[in-house]
């Protein structure tokens, strides 16, 4: 029989098949395996309804075979096979697919789990092979036949002896060259490896001959033994019922999947049937990977496709904000691509993330409701990334994160959730108190913190560079606005004392102004504070962007324009340094102008902000001094 040429656009196809639609070579084993599971998958279904098969489940098996000396790999099953015209049709023309035809024909949806479309993923096979040939016959019929090609120039088709049911594939591998190494496909560790990686769930067995080497004593030559072994585990962990299930089991699969160390924090065994129907099986880790805040690290969870691995990293399945999370999703219902390596961004991908993100959420709330201690933990290694969260999505997932974030408090110098601090502000509070500094030690030394713990406020520590971004974007939690203990319109004081104050500013008035014009390039104003108990002086800020804020922004090397915060200066007016400086405004202006830079000064160094110019600081100390 005369080669046979392939339609036009099925050439085009098997060329893009070849050279672009996969991203790695190694895919080709999980297409033939996938394919081999599918005729498993048709004569399985025949023999619930036709005895006259005479096989039960536990007789259907893959076949893996690896000839070195020969350079062929042989990829054999005992499923369904297929006749001279199912050759022509699925092999002959690529874009037809036996599969899918069969799966629409019949109604046992149940018990047809058909995985893949034959006549497409067999020609990833041409992407390590020079020569493929497939030999089948199919159930009930009498005569084989022999399917052969080597490539884009056509094929053949010929009646061959074969004694069972079945289908046959055997690759002529290419020959090795400097970019790549065909042989590593005969080697029994690879294949292994690759069956593991791809095809560990397919749900009948992937046999092959292994060798084992015995060293058995010490001089003497080592002994070798060859046994059929079934590479694959079949019944994923996710797909067995939780009550058969240990928090041990759990773990080792976590620790053997994801090559981790240190077992997980929690886990999330998920089954969900409907509008999108998957299991998932997620894990919170103990501990960060060494690049999990830097660009280079991945997010994403393993996808499978009725057990078959589609995805190393789906990122899609993971919001920002909990690409932490490790785990696996399989579900039959997503739109894979021709290559089935890339999703078709589908309403359904959509919908299991969005479940997902549920989950995840749930299962953190239920951690800091039940076991404080290892949420704190967990908190201290992942919580960053929900700051970050807020600020970048410009507040879009607060819903899902403002009740996960935790701050240090000084209330009893424990971490605190935005909710424990609103069930006890006190009495006629509206605002949530919070000050920002490097450590919580600093913190402590602002010169406002006294007068809010004096007056019994709890304040929240912000000592991360993200931490007012975020609170920012979040702007208010239950309706209780975000203040910072520098802002400057804070006002703590009753009313008698309010009147008081207007009182004594309004005595001071003129002094405030002409001290304001000595630091006027520096401060918007010099006014006189309450929030001040035995410290002298204090900087506040005066607009959207806080003290700390400019900091932050001008730390970053990319900030060619540096921010400026309005700043106002607070003078306490219960301390004798104010009465000093009444002194001077009457005796010795000139001396108050420096009194008024040095106190801007040592306002400026509490703050942790540099001093603009040294060498004058440093002058007038001396002056002083003198």
């Amino acid at each position: 029989m005369g080669t046979k040429q392939f339609k036009a656009e099925s050439k085009k196809l098997l060329d893009m098949m070849i050279n672009s639609i996969y991203t790695h070579k190694e895919i080709f084993l999980r297409e033939l395996i996938s394919n081999a599971s599918d005729a498993l998958d048709k004569l399985y279904f025949k023999s619930l309804t036709d005895t006259s098969v005479g096989l039960n489940k536990d007789d259907f098996a893959i076949m893996i075979e690896a000839d070195k000396e020969a350079r062929t790999l042989k990829i054999t099953d005992n499923g369904i096979g297929m006749t001279e015209k199912e050759l022509e049709q699925n092999l002959g023309t690529i874009a037809k697919s036996g599969s899918l035809a069969f799966k629409k024909e019949n109604e046992l949806g149940e018990d047809v789990d058909i995985i893949g479309q034959f006549g497409v993923g067999f020609y990833s096979a041409f992407m390590v092979a020079k020569e493929v040939k497939v030999k089948s016959k199919a159930y009930g019929e009498e005569q084989a036949f022999e399917w052969r090609s080597k490539g884009a120039e056509g094929y053949t088709v010929e009646p061959c002896d074969k004694e069972t049911a079945g289908t046959e594939i055997t690759l002529i591998l290419k020959d090795n060259t400097e970019e790549e190494n065909y042989d590593k496909y005969l080697d029994q560790y690879q294949l292994q490896m690759l069956v593991k990686k791809y095809s560990d769930y397919i749900r009948f067995p992937i046999k092959m001959e292994v060798e084992h080497t015995h060293y058995e004593e010490e001089g003497k030559e080592p002994t070798v033994t060859k046994e059929i072994e079934t590479l694959n585990t079949m019944t994923p962990i996710w797909k067995r019922s939780k009550s058969e299930l240990t928090d041990d089991d759990y773990n080792n699969f976590y620790i053997e999947k994801f090559m981790d160390y240190e077992p997980p924090i929690t886990h999330i065994h998920a089954k969900n049937e409907g509008t999108a129907t998957y299991d998932a099986l997620l894990y919170i880790p103990a501990r960060a990977p060494f690049d999990y805040y830097s660009k280079d690290y991945e997010k994403g969870l393993q996808l499978y496709s009725s057990g078959v691995m589609i995805m190393e990293k789906c990122a899609e399945l993971l919001p920002d904000w909990f690409s932490f999370v490790k785990g696996v999703v399989d579900s039959e219902d997503l739109s894979l691509n021709i290559s089935r390596e890339l999703l078709q961004h589908d309403r359904q991908l959509k919908i299991i993330a969005k479940n997902l993100e549920r989950s995840i959420k749930n299962e953190l709330v239920k951690l800091l409701k039940n076991d404080r201690e290892k949420y704190e933990k967990f908190f201290s290694v992942f919580g960053l990334q929900f700051k970050y969260g807020i600020y970048q999505s410009y507040g879009a997932c607060k819903d899902t994160l403002k009740d996960l974030i935790i701050f240090p408090s000084s209330f009893e110098g424990k971490n605190v959730t935005l909710a424990e601090y609103v069930s006890r502000m006190k009495e006629g509070q509206n605002e949530i108190y919070y000050a920002c500094g490097e450590t919580k030690e600093r913190i402590d030394l602002l010169p406002q913190m006294e007068t809010f713990k004096d007056k019994g406020f709890e304040v929240l520590y912000f000592t991360q560079e993200v931490d007012e971004f975020a609170i920012k974007v979040l702007m208010e939690y239950e309706g209780k606005k975000f203040v910072s203990i520098s802002d400057a319109k804070l006002d703590l004081d009753t009313e008698e004392e309010k009147e008081e104050a207007k009182k004594l500013a309004d005595d001071s008035k003129e002094m405030l102004e002409y001290m304001q014009k000595a630091i006027e390039d520096k401060v918007k104003i010099v006014r006189l504070s309450n929030k001040l108990k035995t410290h002298p002086v204090c900087l506040a800020s005066d607009g959207n962007i806080t003290i700390e804020m400019e900091k932050v922004l001008n730390s970053l090397p990319q900030n060619e324009n540096k921010v400026k915060a309005q700043k106002a200066l607070e003078i306490n007016p219960n301390h004798a340094i104010f009465g000093k400086l009444k002194a001077l405004y009457e005796n010795d202006k000139d001396k108050l102008s420096d009194y008024t830079k040095l106190l801007y000064a040592q306002a400026q160094l509490i703050e942790g902000l540099p001093i603009e110019n040294p060498v004058e600081f440093a002058n007038l100390v001396c002056d002083l001094m003198v």
